[in-house]
């Protein structure tokens, strides 16, 4: 279990850092430095969370602070290459790979030169004085509440921007690899996503994480702002894969218009210490909503998965399972929410949660939740935590399967039904991959 801390981390560093880089954004940004400033005076009086925060209490970041994280300067060089990053990319050559090195885009490590029709990628100096970025950038993630939003609002410095045209299919996925490269120094790296999808549009966006390199820890903080226009189907997932010295704590806000759709899968097999914030928001009728999550743990690995799904208007639907298999000295936490308004009748809402722990020493704790002010619903939640099935072992060994391959499969079929779920074959045949090297 992980020692809780009680003392607040002092902030101090990183804000000694904002305030250095404020005149250079303020130059070069000079449409977001007022939310910059907000940002800088929203961290200044949250702090980072400790355990006396009830929604942070399976968690010890006091190693933030005290581990001497030098956050990524925008004149600090990239020397990823195109051959490098190809380790990477996850939905075979069928796919569009942009590489995000230490929090910025590296243009010569990754394939965007032949985009398809009706998307553009780029760095926020791409697309400085667009409406779509002007009204959506640093607006739907909440700084104001959120202590590791405030601090990645006021240090990341070129967010990466998608906009996908209005009507625009897009069959090709597009993958962020944010690779943190491990070097001399502990290295804290702010990571930042805008994806604003037109009406009627479709696309399949896939962020991954990774360590390069054997170096001292990293510590990615990374926010998404998903925006999904009216009648829309956004498909989302989320690799982490970073070393067992490597922590990262993501928010991942998508606000969601009439009749759209969207599917957001959460694959975490590797970092140190990992926390998943995941908000919905059903901001209109006729919404479908699905989040799967899967986390294979073990070692000292500490993951923290924090869903919200926020129901606001009538006859929408949303489901939600994770499933977690936790060895070793690891711990898992799940905390799902969902909350029906009171205009949101009609509304159909599911969760699940289960777990698998292979180990004495392996812990969970789940808290699924559910919060309705509507009367005409049709809501359910639940978790359940055990161990493997003795009786599926015996029947497996009894067919001349040894006991290391039997627990395999079976930890295997418990796992694979959340990965079946995504829609892409060769992303989905990558995952399944990345999962039987993981459960080795």
């Amino acid at each position: 279990m992980t020692t809780i801390t009680t003392s607040a981390p002092s902030p101090s560093a990183f804000l000694q850092e904002a305030e250095m880089f404020a005149e250079l954004y303020g130059k070069q940004q000079p449409a977001f430095l007022n939310l910059r400033r907000e940002a800088i005076a929203a961290f200044s009086k949250l702090g980072i969370p400790t355990g006396k925060h009830e929604e942070w209490k399976y968690l010890n970041l006091s190693g933030i602070t005290t581990a001497g994280y030098r956050t990524v300067s925008p004149t600090d060089t990239q020397t990823f290459t195109a051959k490098e990053a190809e380790q990477y990319r996850l939905p075979g050559k069928k796919s569009v790979l942009v590489v995000v090195e230490n929090g910025r885009i590296n243009s010569a490590a990754s394939s965007m030169n032949d985009l398809p029709s009706g998307i553009k990628i780029g760095s926020l100096s791409d697309f400085l004085g667009q409406d779509s970025v002007q009204s959506h950038l640093f607006q739907h993630a909440d700084f104001v509440n959120e202590a590791l939003v405030a601090m990645n609002t006021m240090l990341c410095y070129e967010p990466v921007v998608i906009l996908v045209e209005k009507n625009a299919k897009i069959e090709l996925p597009v993958q962020l690899a944010f690779v943190a490269v491990a070097g001399a120094e502990p290295l804290s790296i702010p990571a930042r996503v805008l994806v604003v999808m037109g009406d009627q549009s479709e696309c399949t966006v896939i962020e991954s994480y990774h360590t390069h390199g054997d170096g001292a820890p990293t510590f990615t903080n990374a926010v998404s702002e998903v925006v999904v226009g009216k009648g829309a189907r956004y498909f989302g997932t989320k690799v982490q894969a970073e070393a067992d010295t490597s922590k990262n704590i993501s928010y991942h806000k998508v606000n969601m218009a009439r009749d759209s759709y969207q599917h957001l899968t959460t694959v975490t097999l590797g970092g140190l210490l990992v926390r998943n914030n995941l908000h919905i928001r059903l901001d209109d009728v006729n919404i479908n909503s699905y989040l799967n999550g899967l986390y294979v743990l073990n070692g000292d690995q500490v993951v923290d998965n924090h869903t919200l799904v926020d129901h606001a208007m009538p006859n929408c639907y949303s489901n939600e399972l994770y499933k977690g298999i936790i060895d070793g000295h690891a711990t898992g936490v799940f905390n799902g929410k969902i909350w029906v308004r009171q205009d949101a009748q009609k509304t159909n809402a599911y969760q699940s949660n289960k777990n698998l722990l292979l180990s004495n020493e392996a812990s969970m704790n789940t808290k699924p939740q559910l919060e309705i002010y509507a009367d005409d619903v049709k809501c359910s939640h639940g978790a359940t935590t055990g161990q493997l099935d003795d009786e599926a072992l015996f029947y497996l060994r009894a067919r001349g399967i040894g006991e290391e391959t039997a627990r395999a499969l079976l930890n295997h079929a418990f796992a694979a039904d959340v990965i079946e779920q995504v829609e892409n074959e060769e992303l989905r045949a990558s995952l399944l991959q990345l999962l039987e090297k993981k459960l080795k």
